[in-house]
């Protein structure tokens, strides 16, 4: 039986594959880095390319292994890639870049029903992500699970717009998308449209997924990058919403018959260095390990009474670096596989 099998957000967790900080840095500053991820500076110089530091990288490392401590701890099998040379060049006919690191594998995989997708993700650095968890997708094969891969997109600099609007930075020249763009909610998917993700990115996975599934792509829901900060399903007919980026009129179409609880104002928990990778709203980045139940940041006090308001049971737990590598729970964990069936929620 396939070890792969997941699709939802929420179902109760069974297997997950958790990052790590091995060789972690901040790429060389390339076109698709600028636009992807610092479109508010004018000057290259002033991204801090090379290793993150020490401490960083050490304490992340720390609370990576207490998270997947936690996880094994409620009966979840935890896998682990292993570590990479970042540093190495690597080069197409088009452009050359170094590294990036392997602390989010939400960002490039995406696992829907038996399937492990790579997906054709938009930064250059980012590009050979996949060896990373080679021997993993290797055993989930021979599990019986698909492994596919999205064409490898040529990413020329006519894919980026540096200085345009929020949204318009991503070119539609070819399917390009991080795979936290997307989430699940049984034969619906919401795939959002972005600087991280185009709209023909969300024709291919529509084509590679089959009839079975309806992927949605939304235009006007949060135009930078990724999902998880926007809308995170608490369980089936409830869903929290980031009330800067959410309304009546943007509520995906699927959606709107669903329950909604409003994130409160988030604690900023700070950055190291002069610019972080993400906004406070990383604070409600968590990962749902069952109905109503969660692994969320110990520091977000009031978004706990929140949740727990709500029926939610919280269990605590922290990432000190989450604005510095723009990452929470959620994006440094692949759910790979959940106890649930396939079903249609809206």
């Amino acid at each position: 039986m396939s070890l792969v099998n997941v699709y939802t957000e929420w179902d109760p967790l069974e297997e997950i594959i958790v990052g790590t900080m091995a060789g972690a840095r901040v790429p060389i500053a390339d076109r698709s880095l600028i636009a992807t991820e610092y479109p508010d500076l004018n000057d290259p110089q002033q991204i801090p390319s090379g290793p993150f530091p020490g401490q960083v990288v050490e304490e992340t490392e720390a609370e990576l292994a207490e998270l997947a401590n936690i996880l094994t701890d409620l009966g979840v099998t935890v896998r682990r890639p292993g570590g990479r040379d970042h540093k190495s060049m690597v080069s197409t006919p088009d452009w050359s870049t170094d590294g990036f690191y392997d602390y989010c594998p939400r960002d490039g995989f995406l696992a829907v029903g038996d399937s492990i997708i790579e997906t054709p993700m938009v930064l250059r650095s980012r590009f050979l992500e996949g060896f990373a968890y080679k021997e993993l997708f290797l055993e989930y094969l021979e599990s019986g699970a698909r492994w596919l891969s999205a064409p490898k997109p040529q990413l020329t600099d006519d894919m980026y717009e540096p200085g345009a609007p929020a949204g318009q930075r991503l070119r539609n020249l070819e399917p390009a998308f991080d795979a936290a763009n997307v989430l699940r909610f049984g034969t619906d998917l919401l795939y959002q449209v972005s600087d991280s993700g185009n709209a023909l990115g969300a024709r291919w996975l529509q084509s590679a997924l089959g009839e079975q599934y309806t992927v949605h792509p939304c235009e006007n829901l949060y135009t930078d990058t990724h999902i998880d900060s926007t809308l995170v399903p608490l369980r089936c007919g409830l869903v929290l919403v980031n009330p800067a980026r959410v309304n009546d009129d943007n509520m995906p179409a699927f959606l709107r018959d669903w329950d909604r609880v409003v994130c409160p104002e988030l604690v900023d928990t700070g950055f190291v260095g002069d610019h972080p990778r993400s906004s406070v709203w990383i604070g409600m980045n968590f990962l749902v390990v069952a109905p109503g139940k969660a692994v969320v940041d110990k520091r977000q006090l009031e978004l706990i009474r929140v949740l727990e308001r709500h029926g939610v049971e919280v269990i605590p737990a922290q990432l000190t670096h989450t604005r510095t590598l723009g990452g929470g729970f959620h994006c440094v964990t692949l759910d790979v596989r959940r106890a649930g069936e396939l079903a249609t929620y809206r």
